[in-house]
């Protein structure tokens, strides 16, 4: 289970450095001048370097990643409700996505940035999670029915 661990973990530490360059392209293009924002401007400013930026945000995306493709395994503990699960992999997963979000200044740095910068995670978190869930019940049901009509 070990090495499973870390597989998921280097595959989704590729998957979050990807993303993160994919939306620093969608965030450029949409900004439209021309430029290319690799990283936010204040970290630029904070790390006054725009190489140093992109090194902080490239490690914490790798780490972001790497924790999300790790935690994935909670999702085969088969001896633990849903319930259980859940609440574990939300709580890592936004333990380490919060100080991520901060150090990369992905968020404002104030009570409001924070609690808004949670509010759209857990919002994005559970339509995830629904539209995970809606999609593995219909599989089993599926399943159970060819059951049934083989029996």
């Amino acid at each position: 289970m070990f090495k499973e661990v870390l597989r998921r973990s280097a595959v989704g530490a590729v998957f979050g450095v990807t993303l993160s360059q994919l939306i620093a392209i969608v965030i450029s293009l949409c900004i439209a001048d021309g430029n290319f924002y690799a990283v936010v401007p204040s970290l630029t400013e904070r790390m006054n370097s725009e190489v140093s930026a992109a090194i902080v945000q490239t490690v914490c995306s790798f780490l972001y990643g790497a924790v999300f493709g790790g935690m994935s395994m909670v999702w085969e503990l088969d001896n633990w409700s849903i319930l259980k699960q859940t609440i574990v992999h939300f709580s890592v997963v936004s333990v380490i996505t919060m100080p991520i979000a901060y150090v990369t200044e992905w968020m404002p740095h104030s009570v409001i940035g924070a609690i808004s910068y949670f509010a759209i995670f857990g919002v994005s978190y559970a339509f995830i999670w629904l539209s995970q869930y809606i999609a593995m019940k219909k599989r089993i049901d599926e399943m159970n029915k060819k059951v049934v009509e083989m029996a």
